[in-house]
């Protein structure tokens, strides 16, 4: 069977089990703020203290502006929610396959739900974030428009790269431990090199191409373009082009890594 045909059936067989998905994912979802005072709310508490410092160190202290008019505050919260997703996306894949290891011994269970039901926990909290944001940066003066619900488009981009790192990188985490922490140095260094709290224009032109290759620039900017600066998606067909031909490879190789290393998964575990 084809690599294409091999991907077809993987998907099908996923796509039969969508009811056990919604199961799991309600109950990942609750068991992890489960027992906590607050609950569920410190999923944004961290974040939007986190995206608060930043604000002050750089808006208040460094005095870093984006180009033209529009608010840091509104231009560093666009950013940094969708690259806060792709973090906690790409974090929870590596051990998903171990932290259910008692799923995966069971004959029948279908072992390739397990990262969807992280990527579906995780986008729960987005979704809800994204609400959040919206406030914010109308509050900070930016008017809404038709073009925030081009943001539906950039998720599911970006839902579409995670499903293919998220399949690769939880084979991967089950024989090599380790790689929960390359991943986390990973996220940290592409954090400082997505433009998400300083502005690509200081990047000479010459070399502003060179962040195009971050698959991560397109969803970042496009968030931004729908929020802040109603660009259509349309209006970068190569960048589009290049992301799509990269999200598809990152797919195909997720889904035949895990058809591949499956079956040896309870034998390490």
């Amino acid at each position: 069977m084809s690599l294409v045909g091999e991907g077809i059936q993987f998907v099908r067989e996923v796509y039969e089990r969508r009811q056990q998905i919604y199961d799991l994912t309600r109950r990942d979802f609750t068991d992890r703020y489960s027992g906590s005072f607050l609950g569920f709310i410190w999923a944004f508490i961290e974040p939007l203290a986190m995206m608060s410092i930043m604000w002050a160190v750089f808006n208040l202290g460094l005095k870093v502006r984006p180009s033209g008019s529009v608010p840091f505050v509104a231009y560093l919260f666009t950013g940094q929610i969708a690259y806060n997703f792709f973090a906690e996306g790409v974090g929870a894949a590596a051990g998903v396959i171990r932290a259910y290891s008692f799923l995966v011994k069971k004959v029948k269970f279908r072992v390739a739900i397990l990262p969807i039901v992280k990527i579906n926990s995780a986008l729960i909290i987005h979704l809800i974030f994204l609400f959040i944001v919206m406030g914010i940066i109308w509050v900070s003066g930016v008017r809404p428009s038709l073009f925030w619900l081009q943001t539906g488009y950039y998720t599911l981009a970006l839902l579409f790269l995670l499903l293919g790192l998220s399949w690769l990188l939880s084979a991967l985490g089950v024989f090599v431990k380790d790689i929960a922490n390359l991943i986390q140095i990973f996220i940290t260094f592409g954090f400082w090199l997505t433009p998400i709290f300083w502005d690509k224009n200081i990047v000479p032109p010459a070399y502003q191409w060179y962040l195009c290759l971050n698959p991560m620039f397109y969803i970042v900017q496009g968030y931004r373009d729908s929020f802040l600066y109603r660009v259509p998606f349309w209006a970068h067909p190569l960048n589009t082009l290049y992301f799509w031909a990269v999200a598809w490879l990152v797919l195909l190789c997720g889904i035949l890594a895990f058809k591949r290393l499956r079956p040896h998964f309870a034998d390490i575990l």
